[in-house]
């Protein structure tokens, strides 16, 4: 019940939804305290709303944003509050006296500084902020000043009003006691505190202050631009929960030879961004981009089809690549805007294969086999499971655009998965890692997703107290205590490497400021390869879990894990990098021989049926050797989706943006020689 009302009002705890309750409910409550009149109702219900108001904002409830919309926003409940106060004043007799009138004019007076306030906070939000935003990029020439502290710019608006609470605490103490220079004193403080607040933010609003003028901004870009010359960029636009498509590609452009920048379209992108020594330059204005010096780029790589592409597709000095976030037999694998590209990457010969049948008008000559460097993490399968209990992971993709039914196999078979695998005869280790966009366009696979998780998180609380699991837990309780112990040591160093004030500095001081070197990146690579290490040893290799977050990473899962059951999605092939058995769903309900046929990577995996009554099979695969009789399948399927092991992929890749960027060399010293220009050196 009380889950359903959780997700029903789009909260996302309790605590949160308490609060929501309380602020509902308690204006009405201080409206008829009022009304009646009644002091301590009034005070009691007043400083209720307050308090669950504050907390609302505090953890970003979606409800903040939902009534602002319906006309009861942050600042309509603290008049509505302040008219309350003046309407118990009346109710209670004081309409003639001294005491109204000043909190009258008090109140009034402080409505009237909360437009100054809100105009300078705009205006140095406005002033300091860049019409690009960078990382590792030096714009030392600009001379960026600091940002004003915190505490002035998070959330000035609810700072500022809540300073009535000086006026309301005396009024209501003038009232029960009789004394009104109490009442005097308040409303003193809260205009006092209001007129500091503006002092305080008055120095900020210098020009000094804030950032120099645009023109002069994109100026001192181009000139980095013009000092630096990159020669192959990886270009990226889309939401801020897409950003793990980007993500992927970092570690690889870092290892690329030649002179790599990531370029970004939206400036929420940047704080999603990993770490990484790579320049970053996050352009958003169209018009800036199109003005930018990019003669020097040779390659652009792309990894998601996007509109905004069009913006740096228009420049034809570079060759444009599609290079994608994953290879899977999914629709978005074969999308026909991929022909508007130079050349399209794959990882293997099937990713050529499925751009022939599809024949959307991408030809064969430009496509060419890369491989996937991303999964050089990936462990091969020794042929056995790593602990006395195998560990399978469930990892199923998301709802996607439309109402497919083979998108997901959350919405029809997540549950029946899940609980088969946890009423096993032999006892199994379920992970649970969904898709992030799990439940963002349907409220059907939310709930599934819900439901799932509430049957793994009791199935681990119930294997918690099982008597059978009492001799292993005693006998892992001290590497657990030490592998914790770890695990803060490690995340301590990694923020301290990440920079401890980084949330205190706004988007031009970290585009100051914001500097990676390769060792510093290295270092932090190790401590997550020691902090994920010191996570699985931190659990019980027989405890189910359910990992929602960005840690563990989903490539530490499969090296965690025997076995896999997914969708059809890149997730799929990615695993089969591992050589260990793996399950798909065929949640439309195509029957196994279709549904290979029409899907590569399912060619060597264990097809369920939406009851995933073939589940069994995948578990004898895991622990039988002789009962795996896809093994042999598995590992020519893994070289024709992802390439031969050797040379390396990042080998196969760095080869291939070489190679492309001498022709686009080629074609521009071409055209210089046809129009009768110089040809540069």
């Amino acid at each position: 019940m009380i889950s359903k009302a959780i997700r029903l009002a789009r909260v996302g705890s309790v605590s949160e939804l308490a609060a929501a309750l309380l602020v509902g409910l308690g204006f009405p409550c201080v409206m008829l305290a009022a009304i009646i009149p009644n002091l301590w109702f009034f005070a009691f219900a007043a400083f209720v709303t307050y308090a669950a108001d504050h907390y609302l904002h505090r953890c970003g409830s979606y409800l903040v944003n939902r009534l602002a919309a319906v006309r009861a926003g942050l600042s309509i409940r603290f008049l509505v509050r302040q008219l309350l106060l003046i309407l118990l004043l009346s109710r209670m007799g004081y309409g003639e006296g001294m005491l109204f009138y000043v909190t009258m004019a008090s109140l009034l007076a402080f409505y009237g500084l909360q437009a100054p306030q809100s105009a300078m906070v705009t205006l140095i939000r406005l002033r300091r902020k860049l019409p690009v935003v960078t990382r590792n990029v030096d714009l030392g020439v600009l001379a960026l000043g600091d940002a004003p502290p915190k505490l002035l710019m998070n959330r000035p608006a609810e700072k500022m009003l809540h300073l009535d609470l000086f006026g309301m605490i005396g009024v209501l103490i003038a009232v029960g006691t009789g004394v009104e220079g109490v009442a005097f004193v308040g409303l003193a403080l809260m205009l006092g505190s209001a007129l500091l607040y503006l002092a305080a933010l008055l120095p900020h609003i210098r020009p000094s202050r804030l950032v120099v003028p645009e023109a002069k901004v994109l100026a001192a870009v181009d000139a980095w631009l013009g000092e630096y010359r990159p020669t192959v960029i990886l270009y990226f636009s889309g939401s801020k929960d897409s950003a793990y498509q980007v993500n992927m590609w970092l570690e690889t452009m870092a290892k690329l030879g030649g002179r790599p920048l990531i370029f970004l379209r939206e400036r929420n992108i940047v704080p999603q961004l990993a770490m990484t020594s790579v320049p970053v330059l996050c352009v958003p204005g169209g018009v800036h981009l199109m003005n930018l010096d990019l003669s020097s780029v040779r390659v652009a790589l792309y990894a998601a089809n996007v509109g905004k592409n069009i913006h740096m597709l228009r420049v034809p000095t570079m060759k444009h690549v599609f290079i994608g976030h994953g290879d899977s037999d999914k629709l978005a694998s074969v999308n026909p805007y991929s022909k508007v590209y130079d050349e399209v990457w794959t990882a293997g010969k099937a990713g050529r294969d499925r751009y022939a049948l599809a024949d959307v008008g991408v030809r064969d000559e430009d496509i060419v086999e890369v491989g996937r460097p991303q999964l050089a993490s990936i462990e091969s399968w020794t042929g056995t499971p790593k602990n006395p209990v195998p560990t399978v992971l469930y990892a199923p993709t998301w709802e996607g655009w439309d109402d497919n039914p083979g998108n997901t196999s959350l919405l029809l078979a997540g549950e029946n998965i899940v609980r088969r695998l946890l009423a096993a005869d032999q006892p199994v280790r379920v992970l649970y890692k969904p898709h992030p966009f799990t439940g963002t366009r349907s409220a059907q696979a939310k709930a599934a997703h819900f439901r799932i998780t509430a049957m793994i998180e009791q199935a681990a609380a119930e294997r918690a107290v099982d008597p059978r699991w009492a001799k292993e837990r005693e006998a892992l309780r001290a590497g657990q205590v030490e592998a914790r112990a770890e695990m803060v040591r490690i995340e301590a160093r990694l923020s301290q490497l990440a920079g401890s004030s980084s949330t205190e500095k706004d988007e031009a001081e970290l585009s100051r400021d914001s500097r990676i070197a390769p060792e510093t990146e290295a270092e932090t690579l190790r401590l997550r390869d020691e902090w994920n290490d010191a996570y699985w040893r931190a659990a019980g290799w027989w405890e189910h879990k359910v990992i929602t977050g960005a840690e563990p990473r989903l490539y530490d899962c499969f090296n965690e894990s025997d076995a896999m059951v997914s969708d059809i999605s890149s997730v799929v092939s990615d695993f089969i990098a591992s050589g260990k058995p793996y399950a798909v769903t065929d949640s439309a309900g195509m029957g196994a021989e279709e549904f290979q046929r029409q899907n590569t990577a399912v060619r060597a995996a264990v097809i369920l049926s939406n009851p995933a009554t073939e589940i069994d099979a995948l578990l004898a695969a895991v622990t039988d050797p002789a009962a795996d009789t896809l093994a042999e399948a598995r590992r020519e399927l893994k070289r024709y989706l992802l390439g031969p092991d050797e040379p390396t992929s990042l080998e196969q890749f760095d080869t291939a943006v070489r190679a492309l960027a001498a022709k686009a060399e080629a074609r521009n010293i071409g055209v210089a020689r046809s129009l009768g220009e110089p040809v540069g050196g």
